[in-house]
């Protein structure tokens, strides 16, 4: 149902005169249009170019961890344990910089130009790192790739809720975060490879893999080009006549394709919108320190949480490996294969009760499960009744739950603030949650580890399992129940007096 409007001139100019009270509004159709679509090629090709990254991701970030052990080598970059660690808190760093900067262009520019500038960063950063020469060349360029990272993290879930319709969207959201794990798995298994010295010299092999991921990344940056800008944000820029084109194109795209019928809409789908041309921090943090404060201490106790438990594990993970169970340091990525394996089976098995019994009631559980069970494996391993094999197991059945429960963090903050602050709103909780969590965890494992101290990391275990366990009170108490609500009826976009 085409919308009826002034011309984009005319709409400029009503906005430069528009007194700070008041702009120029408009109704719309586009969000419930893009939600009544029927699965198609489309979502598919939404769901493989942005999903994608996270893979790359998982790829790279694996193979960061499964070579920690050989980067201690004398014959490559004779790091210690606590600098492996520090190398961890770089990159996240990294991202928590790279999500507010990109974040707030991804509102302020769209999300698709976003898609190439956060992703191209990536690939620079990893191309660098496969150069690194000393620690310091090594640090800096895991921080660049996790400013890339960071940034796409925030342009990507904007997109992918904007443009998946609302009946599938937990799942589907929690599925593409989850993907991260087929490239660790992929990681994993390319250490088979990279790391036999009777294939790669001890000082190259790793250096090849790194290469590798950023040449993908650039087949990548090609294929996201066939994807469209977000019509929920051109709209509200006031951008109507290309925001209706592009969802014009995706129904044509769909409805030929497909034997469904598109449920008609009414009027009380229609959506009041009140357009501007600038997104700030000032304005996201009003309306989250306002109307929206329980959100924003939901958004952040579950990121928080999940950032902890998931840095303080995975980027030390091949050091405990190394050190208690005397692996080779070559061998620890194959660990790594059922870890990957069992988090990338946690969103695609549970992913769709996210939509079915409900956010609230499946974020409640997935990181509640997961507290209890991480303190259990703590303390049969503080008590030496692990082996190696029986601690990847345990490993595999925490993040089973742990991998949802981190995935469904994202998808609750990218779900519950308006669409004029989607972006930011996700860079600000994953810098914060991040920052808290995920900086300090693997420095602080990497200095547990490095006691040799059993107890010293039971201690650390339990304490990530209890900030999981506080995330569920507190998503008990003030959790958003969002399954299958549209964007707008969850956040509606700002009215005037908060423009």
């Amino acid at each position: 149902m085409p919308l009826q409007r002034n011309s984009k001139m005319k709409w400029r100019g009503r906005m430069r005169s528009r007194s700070k009270k008041s702009c120029y509004q408009f109704f719309t159709f586009v969000p419930a249009r893009l939600d009544r679509l029927p699965w198609s090629s489309f979502h598919w090709l939404v769901v493989f170019t942005l999903g994608i990254t996270w893979i790359l991701d998982g790829l790279e970030v694996t193979l960061t961890g499964a070579i920690s052990g050989v980067l201690q080598d004398k014959q490559t970059l004779n790091f210690s344990p606590n600098q492996i660690g520090l190398l961890g808190s770089g990159y996240v760093a990294g991202a928590v910089l790279g999500s507010l900067i990109f974040g707030y262009l991804t509102d302020l520019w769209g999300r698709r130009k976003l898609f190439f500038f956060t992703l191209s960063t990536y690939v620079l950063g990893v191309l660098l790192s496969a150069l690194s020469w000393n620690m310091w060349s090594f640090f800096i360029f895991r921080f660049i790739t996790g400013a890339g990272i960071g940034g796409e993290y925030a342009a990507i879930n904007s997109a992918i809720d904007e443009l998946i319709p609302a009946r599938v969207r937990g799942r589907v959201d929690l599925i593409i975060n989850g993907s991260y794990w087929i490239g660790a798995a992929l990681g994993s298994l390319s250490t088979i490879w990279i790391l036999n010295p009777q294939i790669f010299p001890v000082n190259r092999g790793w250096r090849i893999g790194f290469a590798v991921g950023a040449v993908l990344g650039l087949v990548v940056i090609f294929l996201r080009r066939f994807l469209p800008e977000s019509p929920r944000w051109l709209i509200l820029k006031g951008r109507t006549e290309e925001a209706e084109k592009i969802v014009k194109d995706i129904e044509d795209q769909v409805l030929t394709h497909s034997s469904s019928n598109v449920i008609p809409l009414d009027e009380s789908q229609k959506i009041k919108v009140c357009p501007h041309l600038t997104s700030s921090f000032k304005r996201t943090l009003k309306i989250m320190m306002g109307k929206y404060r329980k959100r924003s201490i939901l958004g952040l106790s579950l990121m928080t949480a999940q950032a902890f438990l998931y840095n303080a594990i995975f980027f030390t993970y091949a050091l405990v490996l190394t050190q208690f169970y005397k692996i080779p340091a070559k061998s620890t990525g194959i660990y790594l294969l059922p870890f990957a394996v069992g988090n990338f089976m946690g969103p695609l098995v549970l992913g769709h009760f996210f939509d079915t019994i409900g956010r609230r009631k499946m974020i409640c559980f997935t990181y509640g499960i997961s507290g209890v069970l991480l303190a259990l494996t703590g303390f049969l391993f503080e008590q030496g009744g692990l082996t190696a094999i029986s601690q990847t197991i345990s490993w595999s059945v925490v993040f089973f739950f742990a991998s949802a429960a981190a995935s469904s963090a994202y998808l609750t903050v990218s779900e519950i603030f308006p669409l004029e602050t989607r972006g930011i709103a996700i860079a600000l909780f994953f810098s914060l949650g991040t920052g808290v969590g995920g900086i300090v965890a693997p420095w602080l494992f990497g200095v547990l580890i490095g006691t040799g101290s059993r107890l010293a990391i039971l201690c650390g275990y339990i304490f990530a399992g209890v900030l999981m366990l506080a995330a569920a009170a507190v998503e008990w108490v003030i959790g958003i129940e969002a399954a299958g609500k549209s964007l707008e009826s969850l956040a509606p976009p700002f009215a005037e007096d908060v423009i």
